[in-house]
């Protein structure tokens, strides 16, 4: 009878702890940047599936070791050993089974959410192409029912550009909400990373090559791109302004860029670089100086 009781007590933490973590695991949804993008749904899914795993996981080894605390005290004076474990074959091939199922689990899990990604009728969410091979607008516009705009995305010490399908360039990056963009990714120096934390998509630039990264905007609103590599002394310095919008918001914006005139862009680094020094002693560690400003028709 003991023994049925003790196993129906079992079941019973083992279903509070599936909850709890189940609660816990939805409640990661609330600890990340809101959704802007059809991607970041299946990123904030994995997620949340991990962080229910983990939690499940930490809860069942606190409640045993809570447990042997104190059910498994040794009275005062006893010194001798417990029942030893090793040796043990059922014991082994519990703790060698369990982790393992839960390894492929997750793997197969994660797999599976990365193909979603494709599922939803987009391309590849990489690829990667050599500097020297055709044109990657070219390539991308072939299927313009999947992908709308081909915006280029230039990157360099310690600013951002980038240049429309119209010629347009500018230092805000402008996208069309419910729309497939493709964003070739282009490093004119050295690595710098493509990160927008509401877009859950972030893909490092690599010189000497065109990334293109594709994903479709789904929330309306003002966003900020940032360098997820450590590019230098001003990388910090390094964003931009994203705005998701209605078609007909960002023709109008289009029209407008592409009336003026090019000029100097507004570059941070560039200002703060420029700066007479402030310190006492000259170090003579002189960082890096910024890359020339681009030249852009609209510059925020």
């Amino acid at each position: 009878m003991r023994k049925i009781l003790n196993y129906l007590l079992l079941a019973v933490c083992i279903g509070v702890n599936l909850f709890i973590s189940h609660w816990v695991g939805q409640l990661a949804y609330s600890w990340m940047p809101a959704q802007g993008t059809a991607e970041a749904k299946q990123v904030d899914d994995i997620f949340s599936f991990l962080t229910s795993i983990g939690t499940f996981i930490f809860l069942g080894i606190t409640g045993v070791i809570v447990y042997s605390i104190i059910t498994c005290r040794a009275p005062k004076g006893d010194w001798s050993h417990g029942h030893p474990a090793r040796g043990s074959t059922r014991l082994e091939i519990l703790w060698t089974v369990i982790p393992t199922i839960i390894v492929l689990w997750l793997s197969v899990k994660s797999l599976t959410i990365y193909q979603q990604l494709n599922i939803q009728g987009l391309p590849p969410v990489v690829m990667h192409m050599h500097m020297e091979e055709p044109a990657v607008a070219a390539e991308v516009s072939k299927d313009t029912k999947t992908v709308g705009e081909v915006i280029d995305v230039f990157a360099k010490q310690w600013a951002w550009s980038f240049r429309y399908p119209n010629n347009v360039t500018s230092n805000e990056l402008h996208l069309i909400v419910n729309q497939p963009v493709s964003l070739a990714l282009h490093a004119q120096d050295v690595l710098h990373g493509f990160f927008v934390p509401e877009f859950r998509l972030k893909q490092d630039m690599v010189p000497g090559r065109i990334i293109t990264l594709i994903l479709t905007p789904q929330r309306v609103g003002k966003y900020r791109l940032h360098d997820s590599q450590f590019s230098g002394t001003y990388f910090a310095l390094m964003e931009a302004d994203v705005y998701v919008e209605s078609r007909q918001a960002y023709d109008q914006w289009l029209t407008v860029a592409a009336s003026r005139e090019p000029t100097l862009a507004s570059n941070k680094a560039s200002a703060e670089h420029n700066q007479p020094s402030k310190k006492l002693f000259n170090s003579r560690w002189d960082t890096v100086k910024p890359a020339e400003p681009s030249i852009v028709n609209y510059s925020a």
